[in-house]
């Protein structure tokens, strides 16, 4: 691909991206793009900023510092961690599809074959499995027809056989409709196996490239006490330091051990 037409893919670019609240940095300098036809996933721990970024990108919250750029031609579809919905009223699965935005029948029953749980379409939302109601999300995302699909750890509360096939659905999405993919993932081990780059953040981005250059590197392994590409299928994600007073990486003495 030439730079010219490099560039006209490029659906979000993030440069030096700071997000502070009243008393915290939440996330400092993070830099990422996401093109059209790439997956690209962004893992660290629980409070290392991956929501935040998102959220960032989405526009929810407002940047301290640095620049987010989405062409205005962007269509979004956001696939959210939480719902703030009152489940304790009835909602089946076709008027949750019709929340916040007005897609027609045809729309709707499109969307929902995208993501194989059409047949879902009278059910109670309630009543769905964790798969299936990740499913359900990632129509409702669908539904729009978006250049970027956003999704901020879409196999929560998702068994594991269900886990592989919500990565395989995604890549499937990817490679059908030509889209860009933007992952939040708590997990490393099945999602490197689709995606193209990895942005590994811990409030800043600890290390970023694609899975092989990642996994191949000497900082990835002193993060995540991972001897090698080999042994993902085994490991789940982790950050084997902490930091010092000035940031610095102060990495832990001890290996993970299958």
């Amino acid at each position: 691909m030439n730079q010219a037409s490099h560039k006209d893919s490029i659906l979000v670019d993030v440069r030096n991206l700071t997000v502070k609240n009243q008393s915290n940095t939440l996330v400092d300098n993070v830099s990422l793009s996401v093109s059209r036809g790439e997956i690209v996933t962004i893992v660290g721990p629980n409070g290392s900023g991956k929501s935040t970024t998102l959220k960032a990108i989405l526009g929810i919250l407002n940047p301290h510092s640095g620049n987010i750029h989405v062409p205005a031609k962007t269509r979004i579809g956001y696939v959210p961690q939480k719902l703030e919905i009152n489940w304790a009223m009835p909602l089946s699965v076709r008027r949750f599809m019709r929340l916040t935005q007005r897609h027609s029948d045809s729309e709707i029953d499109n969307a929902l074959k995208l993501t194989n749980v059409q047949h879902l379409l009278q059910r109670e939302m309630t009543a769905l499995s964790g798969g299936e109601f990740q499913r359900v999300l990632i129509a409702r995302a669908m539904a729009s027809r978006p250049d970027l699909l956003v999704l901020d750890e879409p196999v929560q509360g998702v068994d594991f056989n269900a886990e592989v096939d919500i990565y395989r659905l995604i890549a499937e999405l990817r490679d059908n409709h030509h889209c860009g993919v933007l992952l939040v993932s708590h997990d490393l081990h099945i999602v490197m196996a689709q995606t193209d780059t990895v942005v590994c953040l811990n409030g800043h981005v600890c290390c970023s490239g694609t899975p092989h250059a990642v996994t191949s590197s000497a900082e990835f392994q002193n993060l995540f006490g991972v001897r090698g590409a080999q042994a993902l299928a085994i490991y789940r994600h982790h950050h084997d330091h902490s930091h010092g007073p000035d940031g610095q990486i102060i990495p832990e003495d001890h290996h993970h051990h299958a």
